[in-house]
């Protein structure tokens, strides 16, 4: 900017400049527009029936269960979370190599089941297997 004013001093000029500002704008808009629809908080899914057939066992597996009243049983002993992870964490570690099958009841919440599963692999546990119902076709 040239001398503003008569007698050639300059005076500070106080103007934004907006090409950078919108500039950042767009970008912030494109980078929203892109997220937003990846930020769903929940899904519809209807899970499907499994197919597979039953895998034959040596020896009885360990078992966890989660009833439709959200009872959590191991093998056939009632158990709540603290006390389930105690549990499974006095077992030697050649139990732990060992895969452990978790039959939780369609009703139950899946919160329940995930905070389940979670106390399950923090007790070293590495194999979680799921107890699923054959479909209709097959029975």
């Amino acid at each position: 900017m040239g001398p503003v004013g008569g007698k050639g001093k300059k005076k500070l000029v106080a103007e934004i400049n907006v090409t950078p500002l919108v500039d950042v704008m767009l970008v912030l808009l494109i980078i929203f527009m892109v997220t937003a629809p990846m930020m769903t908080q929940g899904l519809e899914v209807d899970l499907p029936k499994t197919t597979a057939k039953a895998l034959r066992q040596h020896e009885e597996p360990l078992v966890v269960t989660i009833s439709s009243k959200g009872e959590i049983s191991l093998g056939k002993i009632k158990v709540n979370e603290s006390l389930l992870y105690q549990q499974l964490s006095r077992l030697p570690a050649e139990k732990k190599q060992q895969p452990l099958y978790l039959r939780a009841d369609k009703a139950v919440p899946y919160g329940l089941v995930v905070t389940t599963m979670a106390e399950i692999k923090r007790a070293g546990f590495e194999k979680l297997g799921m107890i699923t119902q054959p479909s209709e076709k097959e029975k």
